[in-house]
Parts: C-alpha cells; structure tokens; sequence
C-alpha cells in the first residue's frame, strides 16, 4: 500500500504550526501476514502474534500486533504530513516518550495524529522538531499508543 504524500511548506509557515495538529493520516489496516512477517524481521514469534488459536485463549481474544510494528509504521504516516521546503535529507532523532496503550488486534485498521510541538535549530543546515503522535485504533476510544517523536531535516550544503 503507498500512501499519499503531503506537500512542502516554508520553514516560517511550519513554524506557525507550533502547538497545532498538523495532520491525520490515512487509515492503515493491520493484517496478520504483515503481524507475521514482522515478526520473522524481528525473530519475535511470540504467541500473542503468530498463533490464532493460542491468542483465541488470552484476553486479547486473538493475535496482536507487535507494539514495535505499530511504532514502526510512523514513518510511512509521517509522510503525509507537511514537510519543510528545501530538506534534503530526513532522520528520525529517537523518542522522549513512548507508550503503548491499547494492543492493535490482526485486522484493525489505525492512523496517525500529529502535533507539531517544537521546532529548534541544530546547526546552519540542521533542525530538530518533536512531533507529538498518538496512533488511534478505529472504533475505540484508547489510542494504540503516544509518543513524543525526535525528526531531524536537513538541507542542501549540510552533512549529518
């Protein structure tokens, strides 16, 4: 599945989204061959993941993505976001916080939300932003997960 891209803006039309909801991303659906192939990836064939029948037998009433695949997927909602005219080049930085809040079961479907929460020079060339993200599952009220997201671009003449 290829998801939409979202435009450029201008470093000072970005900067007036501090502290706003910039986007929400297309809905995704979680399917069980992608729960599987993550977790060959991973090497993390837990039963909650990989095995129908077993999971049938656990609160989660059946398999469950990976927290770690679900947290995965941002980059590609992130790409639907607007992004800063003139980078070059893009990195995710790490994260401040991380939780997750609600198993995302095989067959969900889950988007991302993004608030822009703060935009800071790193050098000429180089600037960090945290995007604050919460990834909501459909039809329930807790999100999958929260996280305060590290992203770095940089642009033409710089080197990371």
């Amino acid at each position: 599945m290829t998801l939409p891209v979202t435009k450029a803006v201008s470093r000072a039309t970005f900067e007036l989204m501090i502290g706003s909801e910039i986007g929400i991303s297309e809905w995704v659906t979680i399917t069980q061959a992608q729960i599987d192939a993550f977790a060959d990836c991973t090497f993390d064939h837990q039963y909650i993941h990989v095995d129908p029948a077993a999971a049938a037998q656990t609160p989660f009433g059946g398999t469950i993505a990976h927290g770690f695949l679900t947290l995965s997927l941002l980059s590609s909602m992130a790409y639907q976001m607007p992004s800063i005219e003139g980078a070059v080049m893009g990195v995710n930085y790490g994260f401040n916080k991380i939780r997750f809040v609600s198993p995302v079961r095989s067959g969900a479907r889950i988007r991302g939300r993004f608030t822009l929460a703060e935009l800071t020079d790193v050098r000429p060339g180089e600037v960090q932003f945290i995007m604050h993200v919460t990834v909501e599952i459909e039809g329930q009220d807790k999100p999958a997960l929260v996280a305060e997201w590290l992203s770095r671009r940089y642009f033409e003449g710089t080197t990371a």
